[in-house]
């Protein structure tokens, strides 16, 4: 049975939510240096919002395929102002961070989630700030560091093997005080994974789903939809609609995205064909 949903959304049967990606870095993989400036950052956000976002992914630190870590001071410095205006404009947001202390003053500024590729495993702090903060967690799988992920990945199965892990890092939480109802989980598609294991755990979605947690799929323009058509990150969003549509009928309950007008639209139509077909 699927835990309680979170508090800032409610998903059904026919529906899944959107994340919309706001990255406040000069480096990410797709729109790095677009909102670093703390008007643009929130007009954009403003506008995911309106788009139909659910809630808003603030990240100070590129993750992409061979990006290096910032200082905790330069993270802060670049999160912190967009999230107190958010949260007083009742913007849900979720902060993109591995740092406990980063956590710390992003949910004291008013970050609802915490949304950490390391699942809470990349700062010895992290499981205790979130578990004393309240707010949700989304844990993510990643094989190695984003600097070191996409050398020699290899998995005997990756499906049992992302499972094994999530299940690990779920017991850990929960025992930390972090309740059920707190958790979402995300198999991170192309954080250490090859073309194939990225296809793999999106049929495997439902694999995810029975450990009882909302899952959340983060497919938008990556690498693998490029390796499969030869497009480009900025030309990627018919891509990003397929791999979208396929996550839904497979029971994805969210989505992380950068264009969230488009992908608003193929939600819903995918939503609409999954649940004729139940």
């Amino acid at each position: 049975m699927m835990v309680k949903p979170s508090r800032w959304f409610a998903p059904s049967d026919a529906h899944a939510w959107i994340m919309g990606v706001l990255n406040c870095t000069p480096d990410s993989f797709s729109d790095g240096g677009k909102h670093v400036h703390l008007d643009d950052a929130l007009k954009h956000a403003e506008n995911m919002r309106n788009a139909g976002a659910a809630i808003i992914d603030v990240g100070g630190e590129s993750t992409r395929p061979g990006s290096g870590p910032v200082s905790e001071a330069e993270e802060l410095r670049r999160v912190i102002p967009v999230i107190k205006k958010l949260s007083k404009k009742n913007i849900p947001v979720s902060i993109d961070t591995c740092k406990a202390e980063v956590m710390r003053q992003a949910t004291r500024a008013g970050a609802c989630m915490v949304n950490d590729v390391t699942a809470l495993t990349g700062d010895a702090q992290a499981v205790h700030v979130v578990a004393e903060s309240g707010v949700d967690v989304c844990l993510m799988h990643m094989r190695g560091t984003p600097a070191s992920m996409q050398h020699d990945v290899q998995y005997d199965d990756v499906v049992d093997e992302v499972l094994a892990f999530l299940e690990a890092r779920v017991a850990v939480c929960t025992a930390a005080g972090i309740g059920e109802e707190r958790i979402i989980l995300d198999p991170g598609i192309g954080f250490g994974k090859r073309l194939q294991d990225n296809l793999d755990l999106i049929a495997a979605i439902p694999r995810l789903r029975a450990l009882g947690f909302p899952v959340l799929m983060g497919v938008s323009r990556k690498s693998f939809l490029g390796e499969l058509t030869g497009s480009q990150v900025a030309d990627r969003e018919p891509e990003t609609t397929a791999a979208v549509t396929a996550c839904i009928l497979n029971g994805a309950d969210g989505l992380r995205v950068h264009d969230v007008a488009t992908q608003a639209r193929a939600i819903k139509v995918a939503a609409s064909l999954r649940q004729a077909s139940h």
